[in-house]
């Protein structure tokens, strides 16, 4: 089969969009024939989805398979829908198809679906349905309501996605489909362009994205700003209670009254919009090919009250997208593992150009970033030489917006933590003379 990465799914796309041979449906309309929206919700808003055409004639066997496989919509099983974008995250093609034909609909004037309660459709096909309905199945256990992130067999050759824990109904890779089916249905809605051309300029493969990072690893930033804080709560309560009248879903929730329904609603939105929007990306370890652990981690005492900032310095040039910044994780590891002779990469956490936190250490491992104060704090490292330059100005906020308040709602970080430079710690130049007067300013600088 092609390998499961967007641009396979581009060039379906492109196949499906040139056909002139009496084939009629749209590639949302043959991705719902294909079961990619075949939740009670997402019938009852969308209607029921057509029947399943013959393949066309544009696809070859091997893509009209692929296309298949990535359709076929298995509840206990999401991610197998998922598809690798060159940012380096995984997408779920159901959400995202099922919000591009919302946003084609209203472009050609699509009467509002009469749904009681009224919902917003867009977000019922994306994300509600299925928020919502993870946080009721989990209520009063211990069932995982979001998560984990995965890993691909290979990046260059995607074809297997093995999630890092216990699987959720929301999956990061439906997380993040749902997230781009938002943003680029609202996009049509205001200006229908052919798909595949949307879809190439916002995963970053259109012609002019090679310099500057793809809108896709914008996609936290931009669902917050357009769904805003109550949206999402809001949404999810209507969706439930639009599930309670349907016939497939009426029994989960016969016994759940509207304060619970209320309650089910905050809880779901809150705890999305911390781990998606609010909490920056981070790509783990398997993703960026990191070699095993030598010998036995030693666990950090939560929560910490230091964060030591860096500067890689080798590599001296700031890494701008995924491959670039995993060659750099890669080459740092072996200079500390073997020229070093440490246990593993130094660093907790590594900062790229690309819009992405890189996990070293991570959340829970003694790091070696700071001499004599490795068990006390994080180590979070620039990508880059930053003596006489900045890093970019939202990997500047990257982490002095997202990954320290986010660490401290965590209850990773005390909330009156203390940051330093590592040049304060030890005889070093280490961030870099330019890099040091920025943090200067950030909150908690000592």
């Amino acid at each position: 089969l092609p390998p499961r990465h967007v641009d396979s799914v581009i060039q379906i796309v492109e196949a499906l969009e040139s056909t002139d041979d009496g084939f009629t449906a749209t590639v949302p309309e043959l991705a719902r024939a294909l079961g990619g929206c075949s939740t009670p919700g997402c019938r009852a808003v969308l209607g029921e989805p057509p029947d399943v055409p013959p393949a066309p004639p544009t696809l070859s066997r091997e893509q009209w398979l692929l296309f298949t496989q990535l359709l076929h919509q298995d509840a206990a099983a999401p991610e197998r829908g998922a598809v690798l974008a060159p940012d380096g995250s995984t997408v779920a093609l159901g959400p995202l198809l099922a919000g591009v034909e919302v946003g084609l609909k209203r472009a050609a004037g699509w009467p509002v679906p009469t749904v009681e309660p009224p919902v917003d459709a867009l977000y019922a096909v994306t994300i509600t349905e299925v928020l919502g309905t993870s946080f009721l199945l989990a209520r009063g256990g211990n069932r995982a309501t979001l998560g984990p992130g995965g890993c691909w067999d290979d990046v260059d050759d995607p074809q297997n996605y093995t999630l890092l824990g216990p699987p959720s109904p929301v999956p990061d890779a439906v997380a993040n489909g749902a997230m781009d089916g938002v943003l680029l249905g609202a996009r049509l809605a205001q200006a229908p362009i052919p798909l595949a051309d949307l879809l190439r300029g916002y995963y970053g493969m259109g012609n002019g994205t090679e310099k500057g990072r793809p809108p896709s690893s914008y996609r936290r930033r931009d669902f917050g700003v357009l769904t805003g804080p109550g949206k999402l709560e809001k949404e999810v309560a209507a969706m439930l209670r639009v599930l309670r009248v349907l016939p497939p879903t009426r029994e989960l929730l016969e016994d759940v009254g509207p304060e619970e329904v209320a309650a089910i609603a905050r809880q779901a939105a809150q705890d999305f919009t911390e781990v998606y929007v609010e909490c920056p990306a981070i790509v783990p370890r398997c993703m960026w090919g990191a070699r095993p652990y030598r010998g036995t981690p030693k666990p950090l005492t939560l929560p910490l009250g230091s964060v030591y900032i860096h500067h890689t310095f080798i590599p001296s040039a700031p890494c701008r997208n995924f491959t670039a910044c995993a060659r750099a994780m890669r080459a740092m590891q072996r200079f500390h593992q073997d020229t070093r002779g440490w246990d593993d990469i130094g660093y907790s956490f590594v900062v790229g150009s690309d819009g992405y936190l890189y996990q070293g250490r991570g959340w829970h491992w003694v790091g070696a970033h700071t001499k004599g104060y490795n068990s006390k704090g994080y180590g979070v490292g620039y990508v880059g030489d930053f003596s006489a330059t900045l890093p970019d100005p939202d990997a500047i906020a990257l982490v002095r917006d997202g990954l320290l308040p986010c660490a401290v709602r965590t209850g990773r970080l005390h909330r009156n933590y203390t940051l330093r430079g590592h040049r304060q710690m030890g005889h070093t130049d280490c961030p870099g003379n330019s890099l040091f007067q920025e943090i200067e300013t950030w909150h908690g600088f000592k």
